[in-house]
């Protein structure tokens, strides 16, 4: 099998981290579809939304990681869409989500980003989010720490809860004993008391936030494969801890996860909320 150090060094060439080839191609083509009036289709739902921006998006990044990696499996959000199985076997998998936050850049609103993990044997070998608007790219490989744009970022090591702020995310849910249950989770974690609770929109952003020390901890149910896998990495690598809703071993096909600055918070969290059935990304195909 191909040396991961190799992946590595291609795949920061191919997205740019030094500035040179995909980075600036992806900034422009995001801030120039947020200067036209956005074409949105939906998907799932009236709030499950896709633009034509996604799909470019993604074409672009899995054509330029294809000729560099004819071999590899790719799970790409508008691809499953589209019918394509989500599946994560031991082979070399990228997994894509091409505009991570498509509500948020549908209203202009500022947390847009591009997230993109690396799987070896169901592992997490690393992971790559650009919050375009910010133009500040998170990366993450197993064993050699978390960064943005170049620069080290650790967690803020929080182990109060009392003390932190935490992320999650709200919306349109269609069993309603779902969406009393989203609120009744708030709520719990609200109550306990904690800092505050926010909801920037984007699950890349939200665990680089975690990463990077502005927040404590993130949970949330009913999310995808594409959405935590950048993320998931570059958490673990900024020192803190992704698991499980319940607390137990993180599952990258479950769809539900809490990332947090330690330990402590995270197990803290997964006592206070209840669990709703959201699936799996990997029997829905």
């Amino acid at each position: 099998m191909e040396d991961t150090t190799a992946r590595w060094r291609s795949v920061v060439v191919v997205l740019g981290q030094s500035g040179t080839e995909m980075r600036p191609v992806l900034a422009h083509m995001i801030r120039e579809a947020l200067q036209r009036d956005i074409s949105v289709m939906e998907k799932s739902s009236p709030v499950d939304l896709v633009t034509e921006t996604d799909q470019k998006v993604e074409e672009l990044i899995i054509s330029s990681l294809k000729k560099k990696f004819p071999t590899h499996s790719f799970i790409g959000e508008e691809s499953v869409a589209a019918g394509a199985p989500s599946v994560l076997t031991d082979s070399p998998t990228w997994i894509i989500d091409p505009i991570d936050g498509t509500t948020n850049f549908v209203h202009r609103f500022p947390f847009v980003s591009v997230s993109i993990g690396f799987t070896v044997n169901k592992q997490i070998e690393f992971g790559i989010v650009y919050s375009c608007l910010e133009d500040k790219m998170y990366t993450a490989r197993r064993g050699k720490g978390a960064f943005c744009n170049g620069v080290p970022i650790k967690v803020s090591g929080q182990q109060d809860i009392t003390k932190s702020l935490v992320l999650t995310e709200m919306g349109f849910k269609k069993d309603p004993e779902h969406f009393r249950t989203m609120m009744a989770n708030m709520e719990s974690i609200l109550s306990i008391p904690v800092h505050g609770i926010r909801a920037p929109g984007s699950a890349a952003v939200n665990m680089c936030l975690v990463a990077s020390g502005a927040a404590d901890a993130y949970y949330h149910m009913g999310i995808h494969c594409w959405d935590m896998a950048g993320g998931a990495a570059i958490v673990a690598e900024a020192g803190g801890v992704v698991v499980d809703i319940t607390g137990g071993p993180f599952d990258l096909m479950s769809r539900r996860l809490i990332a947090a600055s330690s330990r402590g918070i995270a197990e803290c969290i997964a006592g206070k909320i209840q669990q709703f059935s959201c699936g799996r990304d990997d029997a829905e195909n």
